[in-house]
């Protein structure tokens, strides 16, 4: 080591050197520790930086609510009233939305922007009386029938009331025998459709020859003899009660 020279006494700058010296290390010791922490700030700040990121990008999603799971397409309509619809009643998977198509009436008069018409009167929604003119005939008198149909519903219906539907049976008194039906020789087929309100009645008339017949008319006909007769009235299939009448010999002349 080189020996200090000067005026001096050499302890003074023995003494100098070494605070020079331990300035030096000091500043040194200062610029190292300036760089370490530097460094290490510089390190740290990223790492701190790309965690709130992080936890900020986990904490964005908890703030909204979840998104409802859509239904598969196969179960749109299988619960009829289920949730899984989308709002204003559109079909799922954007399709459009079907308009309800309203049933038809059945009712030709509804159909053409009419009134609809009433219901068919059913045989048991009617009542059917027979009665004669007369209870007692001359033989080769024409007995009157009358048969009355009444609707006896509770409703307004329509019946066919015509010469096709009626029908007048007689029979022997105990009604063993038939002996003529309007329908076996009668030409007349006749279809009378009828608005029948609930009691209402119609009446027709049906003349009998006094004569026996054949289903087709197929047999001679011949005057029935005096006796008592029974005789019952049918339209469609609802008969009426059954009646009795007479028919007597002539008079003899004087």
């Amino acid at each position: 080591m080189i020996e200090p020279q000067g005026p001096l006494p050499p302890e003074i700058y023995w003494r100098r050197r070494i605070v020079a010296a331990g300035g030096a290390v000091v500043i040194v010791g200062l610029v190292v520790a300036l760089i370490v922490w530097l460094t290490g700030n510089g390190g740290e700040e990223p790492q701190n930086t790309a965690s709130t990121a992080s936890a900020s990008t986990s904490a964005a999603p908890s703030s909204e609510p979840a998104p409802e799971s859509e239904p598969p397409a196969g179960d749109a309509g299988a619960g009829g009233s289920g949730g899984g619809a989308p709002a204003g009643g559109g079909a799922p998977g954007g399709a459009p939305a079907s308009t309800p198509v309203p049933p038809q009436s059945a009712d030709p008069a509804g159909a053409a922007g009419g009134p609809p018409g009433p219901n068919l009167c059913p045989d048991q929604a009617i009542s059917v009386v027979l009665y004669t003119d007369k209870p007692t005939y001359t033989v080769g008198q024409q007995p009157v029938f009358t048969i009355v149909t009444t609707n006896a519903g509770l409703s307004e219906c329509t019946r066919d009331v015509g010469k096709a539907a009626q029908n007048v049976i007689v029979r022997t008194l105990d009604g063993a025998r038939t002996l003529w039906s309007a329908r076996d020789c009668s030409p007349i087929n006749t279809v009378d459709n009828v608005v029948l309100k609930p009691a209402q009645q119609v009446k027709d008339t049906i003349t009998w020859s006094g004569t026996t017949s054949s289903p087709g008319c197929e047999r001679p006909r011949t005057q029935v003899p005096p006796g008592s007769y029974s005789a019952i009235g049918k339209m469609g299939e609802r008969e009426s009660f059954p009646i009795t009448f007479n028919f007597v010999a002539p008079a003899e002349q004087p």
